[in-house]
């Protein structure tokens, strides 16, 4: 098949790591895909990973000069299907898409991804595109959202991850990570105020950038922290730093079924997250109790992470192994890609 994968985002975000993921693992497959973006380090990374990137300026919704661009495109490299992420693809590559007969699919990351309005409606009833959710929480939100769009047209693949080779070891101090976009909806600074009133040993990675870095510095600085914490800024082989962790933290407000989770559980750390978006549709009984309620505040998380904490290194052990399982049960890569290329061939059928 010839697959076309389109995000027209400014800034590296999880549905850019589930599109390189997939798309390396669908060209490793036999597949041709093709990738058009906008953020110039999402198309490097495809261009070195799936062998295909190409930077594009999208202009504005339905820009006949965009719409054009994909029409060539598309017919040049006889593409079968088209993936889109946001208003913005489908309102230009889509188009382009329907103009050519060439079946469309856009990935929801977030079960209010696409505002209802009337203008959405009717590119929806031209396009005709078939929703893809990365879990059934996201799915049935979405559905929620956007009340004109039927089940039978929608489809929930979960996101994957490919659990490698991993030393499951207990380091000493412990070492805690975090890997979420620095932006208030992620609640770094509830796990900067349960870090705060911990008085154990340990060191906290933070990976990311983004509005509340300065600020969240600054609390560490405030709290008194700030030298158990590395700040990483972006980082473009997180594994290596997942591997040498042995805690995963997970605060976020809102999320819809978190990449960095997934990334965790490949690398086999103990997973303490709130439970928000479809978080549970990956964890195994085992790493239930690890989850708190989405109500949950900086004293509730130090209460777990200090229990994680103070877990002898046997014990951290089997629930980190517990971790590295649950990602080949429930979102191991090779299985996932098949479920999405499956969904692929069904629809340009």
């Amino acid at each position: 098949m010839h697959i076309a994968f389109i995000n027209s985002t400014r800034k590296w975000g999880g549905v850019k790591t589930w599109t390189i993921d997939f798309a390396e693992q669908l060209v490793a497959r036999g597949h041709k895909v093709f990738i058009y973006g906008r953020q110039e380090q999402f198309v490097d990374v495809a261009q070195k990973r799936v062998g295909h990137g190409i930077k594009v300026k999208f202009g504005s919704d339905l820009s006949p000069f965009s719409i054009y661009y994909f029409y060539k495109q598309f017919k040049k490299h006889k593409v079968d299907v088209v993936v889109v992420n946001v208003g913005k693809d489908l309102s230009t590559a889509g188009v382009a898409a329907r103009l050519l007969n060439i079946p469309v699919i856009q990935r929801i990351g977030l079960p209010n991804d696409i505002p209802y309005r009337h203008k959405t409606k009717l590119l929806h009833s031209f396009i005709k595109p078939l929703f893809l959710s990365p879990c059934e929480f996201i799915k049935q939100g979405f559905l929620k959202s956007l009340p004109y769009v039927v089940e039978d047209k929608t489809a929930v693949v979960l996101n994957g991850k490919k659990a490698e080779e991993v030393n499951i070891i207990a380091h000493k101090p412990r070492v805690l990570i975090t890997t979420q976009q620095l932006n208030a909806d992620k609640g770094h600074d509830t796990l900067l105020r349960a870090l705060a009133m911990i008085d154990l040993p340990y060191k906290l990675h933070v990976v990311g950038t983004g509005h509340s870095e300065e600020y969240l510095k600054k609390l560490a600085e405030t709290l008194g922290i700030a030298d158990k914490i590395v700040w990483h800024g972006f980082v473009t082989n997180v594994k290596a730093l997942l591997k040498e962790a042995d805690i995963f933290l997970l605060a976020s407000l809102v999320e819809g079924l978190p990449n960095t989770l997934l990334e965790a559980l490949a690398s086999g750390l103990l997973p303490i997250v709130r439970d928000v978006g479809g978080v549970k549709e990956v964890l195994s009984s085992e790493l239930l109790p690890w989850v708190l309620p989405y109500e949950a505040d900086e004293n509730d998380f130090r209460k777990e992470i200090e229990k994680a904490l103070l877990l002898a290194d046997a014990e951290l052990i089997k629930v980190k192994k517990q971790a590295y399982k649950a990602c080949f049960e429930h979102c191991n890569l090779d299985k996932q890609v098949i479920e999405l290329e499956s969904l692929l061939k069904r629809v340009s059928l």
